[in-house]
């Protein structure tokens, strides 16, 4: 496949993963969600690729970033861009510029919820001239309809939808490679293992 994203060519934003605002996203089991969430927060960090943690009103019932997210990026944590309300973080300026300075056009995005915090900067992007891939599956919707309705729009837009392993085996593009092999870890430690060893 030509044109793959890899760690030396892609930024990875999480958007809004928030303990309050993970309760909102019935849609994905939340197990599912922060597994799916962990693994790409390593795979940026073990790869070495841009991570950028945005969250919006921390001080409301959205809280703030999952303690996961903490523990394993505190360096991204500690840097987050927090929001004081801007639905689409992409019109946030501070957190663009942010973006903008890693000079990648390559975007990951994933966060909470999909049909409010992700679609907007997600087709924002996209018009801005960047190539945009949502992890569908590291967020979620209130109800299946509404996570549908915006992974549709999204797609419309030119957004490419995906899953957590097909992404990340993009990012490996050969298992057997070291940077390969170190996602591949990830990848069964956060979400095959508890399949391959039930």
């Amino acid at each position: 496949m030509k044109n793959l994203f890899s760690p030396d060519n892609a930024v990875m934003l999480l958007i809004d993963h928030q303990r309050g605002t993970i309760k909102l996203a019935t849609s994905t089991p939340y197990e599912e969600i922060v597994r799916n969430t962990r693994a790409l927060a390593r795979t940026a960090i073990e790869s070495d690729m841009p991570l950028m943690l945005t969250s919006s009103q921390e001080d409301h019932f959205q809280g703030l970033l999952l303690d996961d997210i903490q523990r394993i990026a505190p360096q991204a944590y500690e840097n987050r861009i927090k929001r004081p309300g801007v639905v689409d973080c992409w019109m946030y300026e501070p957190f663009k510029q942010a973006v903008l300075a890693t000079g990648r056009k390559k975007i990951i995005m994933a966060g909470l919820t999909n049909d409010v915090c992700i679609v907007y900067p997600a087709i924002s992007a996209v018009e801005d001239g960047f190539e945009v891939q949502v992890v569908a599956d590291a967020g979620g919707s209130p109800t299946k309809m509404a996570d549908q309705t915006s992974l549709d729009r999204m797609a419309r837009h030119g957004v490419t939808i995906t899953s957590t392993n097909q992404l990340l085996a993009e990012l490996a593009t050969d298992w057997a490679s070291p940077r390969g092999a170190a996602i591949q870890t990830i990848l069964y430690e956060e979400n095959l293992k508890h399949l391959v060893e039930a």
